[in-house]
């Protein structure tokens, strides 16, 4: 029987989750307060920032000016959205054969795939970088999206494993049984059983490819540099130009964020599929 929870404990518990929440979207909060700064006023106490400090468009103007915005951006959707797909081309294969043919093994190869997310990324730097010169992938969004799907492929395959694995294998023997071969039963069967893991998936590996910082800094420059590069120019020996660099970071967080606020009912329902029987 559940326990009941007094109005009381109710209040303490969304107080806690308002103070919570609020501690972690406040730097984000204050990143934006200070896109509407003067770099004057944006080096000022937090209190004469917020309540003196005149509202001002001027940091906007100056990165449109100094920046190409739209080239920085077209790079992190294709970027973000190219690694992702060809992500799950490769990984619902293969969370499919995990999940249906098991082996003795199936568990190492899991735990193997999720060991190589603990490796440092500048362990393997030097060799990617020597590799892409080669292949005359560097500063290319061909090399990025191949890297970055590299990198996420053990998330995409462990989430789809986990997802596969709540379907009933007797559902699979009854397509197989109907005359379906395995084309057939992933693509017609199985996948669109899955629509909701496979788009918490697809949403997950988008947010984290957008966000990636430090393969994209160290082999772009100018031509594929996506929205990381784009903010990390306003980062100069000279110093830092809070201002222009929080105008920077709020046209690259944007547009993940206002994604991230219209998906979220479809990745809790993703994320928890499966958790409730």
């Amino acid at each position: 029987m559940a326990r009941a929870t007094t109005p009381r404990r109710k209040a303490f518990n969304t107080a806690l989750a308002w103070a919570v929440g609020l501690v972690i979207f406040f730097p984000i909060l204050w990143i934006v307060v200070l896109s509407f700064k003067t770099e004057g006023d944006a080096i000022r106490p937090p209190l004469e920032v917020l309540f003196d400090a005149a509202w001002t468009v001027e940091s906007y103007g100056v990165v449109q000016e100094r920046s190409n915005y739209v080239k920085h951006f077209s790079n992190s959707v294709i970027i973000a959205l190219g690694s992702t797909v060809l992500g799950l081309l490769v990984a619902v294969p293969a969370a499919w054969s995990m999940a249906f043919v098991p082996s003795r093994r199936t568990k190492d190869i899991l735990m193997w795939m999720l060991s190589t997310k603990m490796l440092p990324a500048v362990g393997v730097l030097y060799p990617i970088y020597l590799i892409f010169i080669k292949l005359g992938l560097l500063d290319t969004r061909t090399g990025l999206v191949i890297v970055l799907m590299l990198i996420n492929l053990p998330i995409i395959v462990w989430m789809l494993y986990t997802y596969f694995r709540e379907i009933p294998g007797e559902i699979l023997e009854a397509a197989r049984m109907d005359g379906a071969g395995l084309r057939e039963e992933i693509l017609y069967v199985l996948t669109p059983m899955a629509v909701p893991g496979i788009a918490s998936t697809l949403l997950l590996n988008v947010i984290l490819a957008w966000n990636e910082a430090f393969w994209t800094l160290n082999l772009t420059a100018a031509n594929a540099g996506p929205l990381t590069a784009f903010i990390a120019s306003y980062s100069s020996p000279e110093g830092l130009f809070y201002a222009k660099l929080s105008a920077a970071s709020t046209m690259a967080i944007a547009p993940i964020l206002i994604l991230g606020w219209f998906s979220q009912r479809q990745l809790v329902r993703g994320l928890t599929f499966g958790a409730v029987k």
